[in-house]
């Protein structure tokens, strides 16, 4: 590594070194773009999500309705800026649950071994035997069709993930010759394992949430396509792609733009992770 890249390894913060980073930066401004698309719906969107034009149903777009109406006349562009606010929702909402399950299980079997490692390493490797969205799609018929439902059921989808990622590295930190002083002077499991041990599984923890939004927002539209995400006549975009297969050679409209929603906040996040992982890696 040059002197140069040294200094901005050093003193630069990971805001500034994603910023520099060109997938960094395009996908923070896509995901940011589509956060504030759903924070912002009740004053951006035009009419209601639920409000019925019969005077205009399956209208093609227009000046009145930018992006075209569904089969009951309700505006495509309203229901989709408030339908952003279930893949958002389910992102970050599933994402924080597996953190805070996957995370100190990972650490407990990676810091510990022996038993307390085959059992949680078993139960994982069970878990990673059925395909994530099988799990979540299960999981969501069991617990019945809401947005809640359907973010827990992504969430417990991606605990084996951040499990094995946190193991992994803990293992591997655990063996650093600054760990085995530390233990050697008498400084507690508990002090070892969230001030010396878990800082330096955040770099990829980071990377690994990120990447795991992504699945989380196809994951959620997904369920809500099967009808067990967010119940009718609330929008969301898996939602409206199921009406909208029922009139793709009559009103196109009805599924390219949740379809292209959709695609782009996957990429967004897809790209935010790409550019954490170059920022973070000092190499």
């Amino acid at each position: 590594m040059s002197a140069r890249a040294e200094t901005i390894a050093v003193h630069d913060g990971l805001p500034t070194l994603l910023w520099r980073n060109l997938s960094g930066r395009a996908g923070a401004i896509i995901v940011v773009f589509f956060i504030l698309m759903a924070v912002t719906a009740p004053l951006l969107a035009p009419y209601g999500p639920l409000a019925n034009d019969w005077n205009a149903v399956l209208q093609a777009p227009s000046m009145a309705h930018p992006l075209g109406t569904d089969e009951l006349g309700r505006d495509v562009l309203s229901r989709l800026l408030w339908g952003a606010q279930s893949p958002i929702i389910a992102a970050f909402g599933s994402v924080a649950f597996a953190l805070t399950i996957g995370i100190p299980l990972g650490m407990a079997a990676g810091y510990a071994g022996g038993v307390t490692d085959a059992v949680i390493s078993r139960l994982t490797d069970t878990l990673l035997a059925v395909p994530g969205i099988m799990l979540a799609i299960s999981l969501a018929l069991f617990l019945g069709g809401s947005l809640f439902n359907a973010t827990l059921a992504i969430a417990v989808a991606a605990v084996p993930a951040f499990v094995r990622l946190a193991r992994a590295r803990t293992i591997q930190v655990k063996a650093e010759p600054y760990i085995e002083a530390a233990r050697s002077v008498g400084v507690r499991t508990f002090r070892l394992l969230f001030v010396h041990i878990f800082p330096n599984l955040v770099p990829p923890i980071i990377v690994q949430a990120t990447l795991a939004m992504a699945v989380a927002v196809i994951a959620e539209a997904s369920l809500s396509f099967l009808g067990l995400g967010r119940p009718p006549p609330a929008p969301s975009w898996g939602s409206m792609l199921t009406v909208g297969k029922d009139y793709i050679a009559s009103a196109p409209w009805l599924s390219i733009w949740p379809g292209l929603c959709i695609f782009l906040v996957t990429v967004g996040f897809s790209l935010l992770g790409d550019g954490l992982r170059q920022s973070l890696d000092r190499r």
